[in-house]
This record gives C-alpha cells, sequence and structure tokens, in this order.
C-alpha cells in the first residue's frame, strides 16, 4: 500500500523546523556575548575593578573584547614558549598601557644617563641555576599604580636583597622615600634612572622601611624618618653583556631597565618570554634569579612592579642568552646593583 503525504503537512513540517532552526540560531546569537559579558564580570571580580558609569564599562567591554581576540589568537598558534592572558591590564589599550606603566625611552637615552658600564668578572664559576626568592632575599612582589616609578621599584628590591644577604634580616624598604626625597630623579612619576636613585639611597644615608614611609603612588614632600632600615656603601655597573648580568645576579639581586613596546609584553602571562620586545617606551625591573627549563631554554627571573595579577604572580621569565645584543629587550645594557 502507497503511501501519500499531504503537501500541506509536508509544508507545515518545514516551516516547523525551519522556525526550530532560527530559534536556536537566535539562541546562540544571544548567548554569546552573554557569555563575553560574564567573562568579563569574572574578570572585573577578580582583579577588584570598577568603573565610574556604564558608558565607561561599556567602552572597557570592547578593548576588553579585542584583547581577548588578540589573547586566543596569539595562543592558538602555539609557537612560541609563552602564553598571554586576561591579566590586570586587560581593559587597556596598548597606548593607555605605555602611557601609564612606562616611561618614555628617549627621555633617559638621550640624555645619557647611563655611563660605561664596570667589568663584573668570569661567568664560568656561577651555579647553573639561582633564586633569590628561594634565599629569602626577595620582599613580595609590589604595585606601582598609576605612577611610573619602576625606577624606584627595581632599585628597592636590589636594596632589599643586599641589606637580607648582609644583615640577614629581609625588610620591606620605601619606595615613596625616593619619589619624594630623590634630588638627582626629579621625573617622579614621569619616570626615573636607576644609577641615579642608587647615588640618592647613599647620598640620603639609606631608606626607611615600608611601613613607616608607605607608599602613596604619587610625589610628595619628603620626611625626615629617623634611622634608617637599610643602608648602601654605593653602586656598580653592569658590564654590558649577559655574561656579565649573570656574574652580578649570583651574588645578589640587580636592578635592570629593558625597552619595551609589544602589546605580548602587556598581556604575557607565563612560560619564557622571547617575543618581539618592541620600542618606544623604558621600564625598569629587578633581576632575582636565573635558571633553564626542562628542555634546555635559558631564561631571567624578573621581578616586576605591577601587582601579583601580572605575568606569573607578579614575576616573568625572559629568554636568556639569546642572539639580542645586550639581551632581550636590552636587560644587560642598563644594570646596576647596590654595595654593601
Amino acid at each position: 500500500m502507497a503511501i501519500k503525504f499531504d503537501p500541506k503537512c509536508i509544508l507545515a513540517i518545514f516551516l516547523f523546523l525551519l522556525w526550530t532552526c532560527s530559534i536556536h540560531a537566535t539562541s546562540r546569537t544571544l548567548e554569546e556575548p552573554l557569555s563575553l559579558l560574564q567573562r568579563h564580570e569574572q574578570w572585573m571580580a577578580h582583579h577588584a575593578r570598577s568603573y565610574k558609569n556604564d558608558v565607561e564599562k561599556a567602552q572597557r567591554f570592547e578593548i576588553f573584547k579585542q584583547n581577548l581576540q588578540f589573547i586566543e589568537s596569539f595562543n592558538n598558534e602555539g609557537t612560541r614558549s609563552y602564553k598571554l592572558g586576561l591579566n590586570r591590564f586587560a581593559d587597556l589599550t596598548h597606548e593607555e598601557f605605555r602611557t601609564t606603566l612606562l616611561n618614555v625611552d628617549s627621555l633617559l637615552y638621550h640624555l645619557n644617563l647611563f655611563p660605561a658600564g664596570n667589568g663584573n668578572g668570569n661567568s664560568n664559576d656561577v651555579p647553573d641555576s639561582l633564586d633569590w626568592r628561594e634565599k629569602g632575599a626577595v620582599t613580595q612582589v609590589k604595585d606601582q599604580a598609576n605612577c611610573s616609578a619602576c625606577w624606584a621599584f627595581a632599585v628597592v628590591a636590589a636594596v632589599e636583597g643586599i641589606n637580607e644577604i648582609k644583615t640577614g634580616k629581609l625588610v620591606s624598604l620605601s619606595e615613596q622615600q625616593l619619589l619624594d626625597c630623590d634630588q638627582l630623579n626629579r621625573f617622579g612619576c614621569d619616570g626615573g634612572v636607576i644609577t641615579e636613585a642608587f647615588q640618592s639611597v647613599e647620598d640620603m644615608g639609606g631608606l626607611s622601611s615600608e611601613s613607616n614611609y608607605p607608599y602613596e603612588a604619587s610625589e610628595g614632600t619628603c620626611n625626615s624618618q629617623g634611622s634608617p632600615a637599610a643602608t648602601i656603601t654605593g653602586f656598580e655597573q653592569v658590564e654590558k653583556s649577559e655574561s656579565a648580568l649573570l656574574q652580578a645576579v649570583s651574588s645578589q639581586p640587580v636592578s635592570a631597565g629593558i625597552t619595551i613596546g609589544g602589546k605580548e609584553f602587556q598581556l604575557y602571562s607565563s612560560g619564557v618570554f622571547d617575543g618581539d620586545c618592541g620600542s618606544g617606551s623604558y621600564h625598569a625591573v629587578t633581576v632575582v634569579g636565573y635558571g633553564a627549563t626542562n628542555d634546555g631554554q635559558k631564561y631571567w627571573v624578573v621581578k616586576n612592579s605591577w601587582g601579583t595579577g601580572w605575568g606569573e604572580k607578579g614575576y616573568m621569565k625572559m629568554a636568556r642568552d639569546t642572539d639580542e645584543e645586550g639581551g632581550l629587550c636590552g636587560i644587560a645594557n642598563d644594570a646596576a646593583y647596590p654595595t654593601a
């Protein structure tokens, strides 16, 4: 017996299926932006981020989406030894990031404030790996906030390190004192120079503790704080080579200036950074160790001053012994350390 189909019934079934597919497609369209909105909300909660009104929130959400697309595209390629992530700067444009967190390198280098460095011995007699965090000579990661005082944080971290090595006591020292009292670095929250900061620490007779002279993220009036919590006798500059930097870091944490400008540095999350450093901006960090991955990739352990919401809980592994003159991002070109 042949089965007959009513054309009207077939048409009704077709229209019903078409309507069902349309509903599912519309549902997916609605869900995808909602998912991104939820990710933004979760990110805001994680980083304690808030906005003054809905207009600003909408603007930041668009920047967040663009950065997320950049991150996912980079990570999906899977060709590099590091990953990007939704860190604390994920709602900033790259230009905002540069102007807020970095210094203009032309201001520093064109003034020729870094003279030629001194020799620092032979790097052949240093251990294969070293981490001053494990030796108790590194304080917690700090946050310079919206003040380009990386120079002060890099110098203070090095002084904290040599003070612990000298006295056996790890004391968090005051970056604010350098901002307020440094008579050689007059850029304040607009930048500064590592060597001049070390000279100022010596001239001031040392640094107060962080607890006695807390950070305010803005330049203020210099206050006398009585006896310093740590002193130095001077500073030495590192010869402009990675082998000399290795020798110096094997003895103590070392302050270093780097030239950066690429977006990948802004959104770095984990792994050994060996990407394009870019140009146009200057940043100061503290090299607190070195090592190598299981597959032999050498790196520097770099302490930053952007809080624990960036990188590997505030740290970065930067590729070591690269083909770049002066190291990746010029890490060995402008390095110095305090003397006890």
